[in-house]
């Protein structure tokens, strides 16, 4: 009787233990996590964080399209001016109150003010009214043809929904309230920066009734628990997948492809939107507080080397001197002919007529993560041929984000000159969305560009009201943007997951990495 007992219990904690494995997805990020507000930080790795614990108005669809998410229903006035929300009835926040208008509300400000279409809509903007607890207006004192595109934009900055008590929160702070009343629970007594994050099924979670689209539709989540599991090496991360130690690679090294397609056991997923290279530089220090000193760079730059040096692989990138991204409504190569050719003796040319005393272009380099990690070093060969002095630093890319976001100063004071990154490209459709393009000074972006002709530029973009304006528009800012130069686009890549064939996903694949919709056997 005793052996059988015996016996019976290992069957169980077998039973129990291989449960326990179904129910939980391990999966390795494109970073580690170690900053949690994804209002206060423009990194990827804290946006995704964010579409875990907390939900939004709107939501972005496969065809690009918003659709309602926690809104049930809306209505605009005649003349455009009062936009009316209804929540969805049963919204809760995880610690089981229910969502209100006051709520979102507060979210929406906070959000405004770090964003660039927040900060557009915001200039339109004569005040947000509680119209009942589930029921709130947007009032405007003039028209602002993208209220709906601001407040349901799927990337940075999203306009997550946080409780008023956190959404009140100094939008230069950092929030330590992580309530939300997202698909999935933060397990913040879990969470180990450099080794894993960890989140649970929110049980109090209602999904939409509709399809799962993109970032729309209903979240359902399948899955009991999510661990991002931290593997800084690519080789080693793989190895995991292959052993069956880990469930996904969220960005797999391009140069992995090879071994991880030949496994039947491995499934690779290529990404349904591009991604766009640039190059940022910091408007306040030299060398590129310079504007000739930008057009040189400019001119130095070429996409195909980056390109080359960062994916390799012919299937996964393209050469694109289209600003909004090629094969999009606003793609164009207008301006473009003289600019991003490698020509180094014409940026030569510009760097003496600049005065350019050689000051040292300092760069970040993010040596952990994979698909940006060379970008500096292919810029300084390109920069170096056209004269420029330029040092590559390297460091991890956490470290870096936070240096690039608050060290306004020269290197000396622990500052930076340029550096260089990737942005979704449903994070750059238009002028207005465009992170990068937003010129409003100490209200800008890292690299803090301050230029009154590009904002009246985004201000008729918000005027604009048919495709052939906006069109005309756009070109007008791309043309603008080469004399200026708030940064460079080097070409577009297409990121790769990769996931052991137990795992099902969305046939399509949102452009935010999300796990709602993601099953395991």
């Amino acid at each position: 009787m005793r052996r059988i007992l015996c016996a019976s219990a290992v069957a169980l904690t077998t039973a129990l233990s291989s449960l326990a494995s179904a129910q939980t997805l391990k999966v390795v990020m494109h970073s580690d996590l170690k900053q949690l507000d994804p209002v206060w930080s423009g990194a990827y790795i804290v946006r995704n964080h964010g579409y875990m614990l907390y939900d939004t108005l709107f939501a972005m669809d496969e065809r690009f399209a918003i659709r309602p998410q926690m809104v049930e229903s809306w209505t605009t006035s005649e003349d455009g001016l009062v936009w009316t929300f209804k929540l969805r009835d049963g919204l809760e926040w995880h610690d089981g109150t229910p969502v209100t208008s006051e709520d979102c509300i507060a979210s929406l400000k906070r959000w405004a003010v770090r964003d660039s279409m927040g900060q557009k809509l915001t200039l339109s903007l004569q005040e947000y009214k509680a119209v009942d607890p589930r029921t709130f207006q947007i009032v405007l004192k003039e028209k602002f043809g993208q209220v709906i595109e601001s407040i349901g934009k799927p990337s940075v900055v999203v306009p997550f929904m946080m409780p008023r008590r956190v959404a009140e929160t100094d939008p230069f702070k950092q929030i330590d309230d992580y309530t939300g009343s997202g698909p999935f629970v933060f397990k913040k007594d879990e969470w180990k920066p450099g080794e894993k994050t960890v989140y649970v099924k929110n049980t109090r979670y209602k999904p939409r009734a509709e399809p799962m689209s993109g970032l729309a539709g209903g979240k359902v989540v399948g899955v009991e628990r999510v661990e991002w599991v931290w593997i800084p090496d690519s080789e080693t991360q793989v190895n995991a997948l292959l052993k069956g130690e880990i469930d996904m690679i969220e960005s797999v090294n391009h140069d992995s492809l090879p071994i991880l397609e030949k496994d039947k056991g491995i499934r690779i997923v290529v990404g349904s939107t591009s991604n766009q290279y640039v190059f940022r530089m910091n408007w306040l220090t030299a060398p590129f507080n310079n504007e000739k000193v930008r057009q040189a760079a400019m001119m130095a730059l070429s996409q195909e080397e980056f390109l080359q040096a960062n994916v390799g692989d012919k299937r996964f990138y393209r050469t694109c001197k289209a600003l909004f991204t090629c094969g999009t409504p606003l793609a164009s190569d207008a301006g473009m002919a003289d600019v991003l050719n490698g020509n180094a003796r014409r940026a030569r040319e510009l760097l003496k007529e600049a005065g350019y005393d050689g000051t040292v272009v300092v760069m970040p380099q993010p040596a952990d993560l994979g698909v940006i990690k060379q970008l500096p070093v292919v810029a300084k060969a390109q920069l170096e041929r056209a004269g420029f002095k330029v040092e590559v630093q390297a460091t991890d890319w956490t470290t870096m984000v936070n240096r690039l976001t608050t060290k306004k100063g020269p290197p000396s004071e622990g500052g930076w000159s340029a550096f260089a990154t990737s942005w979704s490209q449903v994070d750059i459709l238009d002028p207005l969305m465009t992170p990068y393009l937003s010129a409003t000074c100490d209200k800008a972006r890292a690299g803090w560009p301050c230029d009154e002709g590009m904002e009246k530029m985004r201000d008729k973009y918000v005027r604009a009201t048919t495709p052939a304006e906006k069109k005309a528009v756009a070109e007008e800012v791309q043309v603008y943007a080469t004399r200026i130069v708030t940064h460079v686009w080097l070409g577009e890549w297409f990121s790769v997951a990769a996931v052991r064939t137990n795992i099902g996903t969305m046939s399509v694949p949102p452009p935010v990495t999300v796990f709602w919709g993601v099953t395991k056997k």
